[in-house]
């Protein structure tokens, strides 16, 4: 870390809060009412859950802020995972006997549609003085004070590196206040301090690829990370989106958009996230993709030097290489960003009911 950078932002942050003491108490006050309400879903809370437990624990993230109606997502997430293991993975996130690190890579494994935002959101809320929270400020503002190793993308933060950096986070906490600063009580205040202070300074770097996974496991989170988020794209535009459907007889697809057209039928959208394994797997399977007529698109998703070796393998197959496209890991990326900060924008003007 840069502490010299770390001691100027705290030496702002202080006269900031000296000048505006109602308005960051209040804020404050907030998140941590919330961590407090957090903090009574203990392990039976959790493994008894209802769904509407499952609302109330998640719709007021700031992970959510995103979506306009928030049931509509919590309820398909229920739908996608199972009420059950729901509860089971929430409780174990918490509370299991294993590493941090171990219970994080296990939820990761296990449920779909919920990332690294929303996870150690709720952990940082629960265990404030443990686990740090992690988004896309957290990462600008750990960026500009230089700690060091800090991932570029979720398919990056696994358990072993999201407890490195909740320690880093402790480390910031006992720094501060080793300076005389104690307006750092603990990692909600840290995350309050990055949000208010530090993140706005990010000079964004210039756009490069996905870096290529190292190991299995690293290759499987970044193929459920990519995945996750175009289905969430697809939400975002009004499709039915879904992962891991069957759409034709032995075509299994990562992702689906789906659209019907009044009672003329159904318009599917499929695509396939190659991080890892055989190309002749991946062309295959949106070949029998297309034996569904309702598939009108059919797309291979990965990075730009596996793309290039598919469009080789794709070029003398005639019944496919017209017709299937191409997108980037990095590019679904840019447009889940983008779409997540405009989807913020305009909830906030509150437009739609929350009970819609």
């Amino acid at each position: 870390m840069n502490e010299k950078k770390f001691l100027s932002y705290l030496e702002q942050y202080h006269q900031w809060l000296t000048d505006r003491q109602g308005k960051a108490k209040e804020e404050l006050a907030e998140r941590e009412a919330y961590a407090k309400e957090m903090q009574k879903y203990d392990k039976k809370h959790l493994l008894n859950m209802t769904a509407e437990d499952v609302y109330n624990l998640l719709s007021p993230l700031w992970a959510m802020a995103m979506w306009g109606n928030k049931h509509y997502k919590i309820d398909n997430l229920i739908e996608t995972n199972s009420l059950e293991l729901i509860r089971a993975q929430f409780a174990n996130l918490l509370y299991g006997k294993d590493s941090l690190a171990k219970r994080w890579d296990e939820f990761r494994q296990k449920i779909k549609g919920i990332g690294p935002g929303i996870m150690s959101e709720v952990l940082n809320k629960a265990f404030p003085n443990d686990c740090i929270l992690w988004n896309s400020k957290t990462k600008n503002g750990f960026t500009i004070l230089e700690v060091p190793n800090t991932p570029k993308y979720d398919s990056a933060m696994d358990g072993k590196m999201y407890a490195y950096l909740s320690e880093c986070g402790k480390k910031m906490l006992d720094y501060a206040k080793s300076k005389g600063y104690h307006d750092l009580e603990n990692l909600i205040a840290l995350d309050y301090f990055i949000w208010q202070e530090v993140q706005a300074d990010i000079n964004e770097p210039e756009t490069t690829d996905v870096e290529a996974p190292k190991t299995k496991k690293e290759s499987n989170f970044v193929h459920n990370d990519i995945r996750d988020k175009i289905k969430e794209i697809g939400e975002c535009l009004g499709f039915k989106a879904t992962t891991e459907v069957t759409v034709a007889n032995g075509a299994r697809v990562d992702a689906v958009w789906e659209v019907s057209i009044g009672n003329m039928g159904r318009i599917i959208y499929v695509f396939e996230v190659q991080t890892s394994g055989s190309i002749d797997s991946l062309i295959l399977n949106l070949m029998k993709a297309k034996n569904n007529k309702a598939v009108q698109g059919i797309v291979a998703v990965s990075d730009s030097e596996q793309i290039e070796k598919i469009r080789k393998e794709v070029e003398s197959l005639d019944d496919i290489k017209k017709d299937i496209k191409y997108w980037d890991y990095t590019e679904v990326l840019e447009v889940h960003e983008a779409l997540q900060k405009a989807n913020e924008s305009i909830n906030k003007l509150g437009l739609v009911p929350v009970s819609l």
